[in-house]
């Protein structure tokens, strides 16, 4: 079978491009570090510079990817590089701004390339015959660990990325677990606080329900998806979910709808949020 290329979805024939190959600096895994805070690595790893000019050209194209591990790489960013920063020793050394044609793909095509020398810059043209893409996911990589559950935010799109992806860590660590969740709307601030009990599938299932559909069968949540004006595409831009307390499956479930209530209370989501009881 022929292989699809990176820039079979690039498309991109300027000269002088070079592409960065992130790994790891001695301290740091970049890829741990773009799981929590991908501008960490698209503003600062990607145009650090420290006594050596990787971009030597303005007005250029600069692409970066960070390792996944062997010859695995994900592209996380594209952009130009439009001035030098001066008066920097070990800092950000380069302006830049993000090429917004190729946002849809940023952190969701993950590319095969055997990197056989510790080059970490590199011209395009001279390795784009080898950069394999070898998947595109459906949303933002965010890794299959599961950081813990007073670490979980996410946005739709990384929710449905567990869900549809069946992420191993994640789904062992919310197909047996019961929880009170909150989901917010960062568009406005509203909040809506749910639980997950062994009468509605534990929090696996619930959050499944939420990127099917958007609401869940929650009242208030469903007007949003039905409203024309807004609709579903409205939540998968603006809801973000978050574990506020999460108990295992033995616990009864009494407790845990007094627990969403307390939290109910405790948020006034009901007076000025999204819960309608």
């Amino acid at each position: 079978m022929e292989k699809i290329l990176l820039n079979d979805l690039l498309h991109i024939d300027e000269d002088l491009v070079r592409i960065k190959f992130n790994n790891y600096n001695g301290t740091d895994d970049p890829l741990d570090v773009y799981k929590v805070a991908p501008e960490q690595i698209n503003d600062v790893w990607f145009l650090w510079y420290k006594g050596r000019r990787y971009f030597r050209n303005i007005d250029k194209l600069a692409i970066c990817l960070v390792s996944l591990g062997g010859d695995l790489w994900l592209l996380t960013t594209i952009k130009r590089i439009k001035k030098f920063l001066p008066n920097v020793k070990d800092g950000v050394g380069y302006e830049a701004d993000e090429i917004e044609a190729y946002k849809k793909y940023y952190g969701r095509i993950i590319v095969k390339y055997h990197r056989s020398s510790r080059t970490v810059v590199t011209f395009f043209d001279k390795v784009k015959e080898e950069l394999e893409v070898v998947e595109i996911l459906n949303s933002q990589y965010i890794g299959d660990e599961f950081p813990g559950y007073d670490n979980v935010r996410l946005s739709y799109d990384q929710l449905a990325n567990v869900i549809n992806r069946h992420s191993g860590g994640w789904f062992g660590a919310l197909n047996n677990q019961k929880a009170v969740y909150l989901i917010t709307d960062r568009n406005n601030g509203k909040l809506y606080v749910g639980s997950a009990t062994a009468n509605n599938g534990m929090l696996w299932s619930r959050w499944s329900a939420y990127v099917a559909n958007g609401h869940g069968g929650n009242k208030e949540l469903v007007a949003i998806v039905n409203d024309v004006s807004k609709g579903f595409d409205y939540v998968k831009k603006n809801f973000q979910y978050t574990i506020l307390e999460n108990f295992n499956s033995k616990v009864d479930d009494r407790y845990i709808l007094q627990r969403e209530a307390w939290w109910k209370k405790v948020l006034c989501s009901k007076e000025f949020g999204y819960n309608d009881n």
